[in-house]
């Protein structure tokens, strides 16, 4: 990575073969990437956010951005007043600048569980898991008097 290059970790629509992928065309790939397990990821709708305070690892990938490529993807990403653009730890030891949401912001979202903004329920090619925790399972009795 040449010295005017940032790393930024990208873990939601950006990534390869997502909708706004194209923001990172003038990017160079480093790779797949993940974090260490202290981020949570959760579903905006539209696109993801990572969130610090969590305990899941996010998986993603990393580019080398030009600053100016960095900058208008700041003013796409409302940074910093919806996403704050800071520094991440990678499972690997190595820092990365990513789009952060504050907890607060992050209340009411939905957690993507995995980890892994690919394999979010909902999303296409995503593998369907069936949910049997307690309370899904009560509202399976509760309304369907047949089970």
């Amino acid at each position: 990575m040449t010295t005017s290059e940032i790393a930024l970790f990208v873990y939601d629509n950006l990534m390869k073969g997502e909708d706004q992928h194209e923001w990172l065309s003038a990017a160079r790939p480093l790779g797949e990437a993940s974090t260490i397990s202290r981020y949570a990821l959760v579903d905006l709708g539209t696109s993801g956010a990572l969130v610090e305070g969590g305990l899941v690892t996010v998986t993603g990938e990393l580019y080398a951005v030009a600053p100016a490529a960095l900058a208008a993807l700041d003013v796409h990403r409302g940074h910093p007043i919806l996403h704050r653009r800071a520094a991440v730890r990678l499972a690997d030891g190595r820092e990365a600048q990513a789009y952060l949401l504050s907890m607060e912001q992050a209340a009411g979202c939905r957690r993507v569980r995995e980890g892994d903004w690919r394999k979010r329920r909902g999303a296409p090619g995503a593998a369907r898991t069936r949910d049997n925790s307690p309370l899904v399972s009560w509202a399976k009795r509760r309304f369907d008097p047949s089970r």
